[in-house]
């Protein structure tokens, strides 16, 4: 066992044909990829996997994976964060994400358990449709972001940001869970 992740063996990653453990997350993150490209009409390129973002809150700083970041046109257009679960408890966490992963805020995020998924403005902050078939698909993430101002974050946002994601996705992360990686803990 590595962490408090089962490791059930190897599996290829859709998106980028590397090897990955194969663990139940790992099995439904491969679930996601495949609708995003299969069903949602994504072209392979346009999905990011595992995107790493560091995050700091005040001496604090930590490495976490953001699970798929969504490419229209040459904009970040969504966020996607898997995790099992309540999908409640990951919209705070989700929508900071959106404002550091690049200068702008990301237009929408989904979070997703693999089974269920809401799909979020990140402006209003409301939930724009539920259920994992409702993920906007290429067409529609085209349309929100040809018509989203990509205004720049200022500083004081993204550090408020930063430490809202600290807070939940470092400090509130089991000890044992092996994809946070703690760089500086101040302590």
């Amino acid at each position: 066992m590595d962490g408090h992740h089962l490791i059930l063996g190897k599996l290829t990653d859709y998106l980028t044909g590397d090897v990955v453990p194969d663990t139940h997350d790992e099995r439904y993150r491969q679930k996601i990829a495949r609708l995003l490209v299969d069903t949602l009409g994504y072209d392979k390129p346009e999905v990011i996997a595992r995107r790493q973002l560091i995050v700091s809150a005040g001496e604090k700083k930590a490495g976490i994976s953001i699970d798929f970041s969504v490419i229209s046109g040459d904009k970040i257009g969504m966020l996607i964060k898997y995790g099992p679960g309540s999908l409640t408890t990951r919209h705070t966490p989700t929508l900071a994400m959106a404002r550091l992963v690049t200068s702008y805020q990301v237009p929408v995020v989904v979070v997703t358990n693999g089974e269920d998924a809401e799909s979020l403005d990140t402006v209003s902050e409301k939930v724009i449709a539920r259920g994992i078939d409702q993920i906007p698909n290429r067409d529609q993430l085209t349309g929100i972001v040809s018509g989203y101002k990509f205004t720049p974050i200022s500083n004081i946002k993204m550090e408020m940001a930063a430490r809202i994601v600290y807070c939940y996705e470092i400090d509130g992360a089991c000890p044992c869970d092996t994809t946070v990686c703690r760089l500086e803990d101040g302590r």
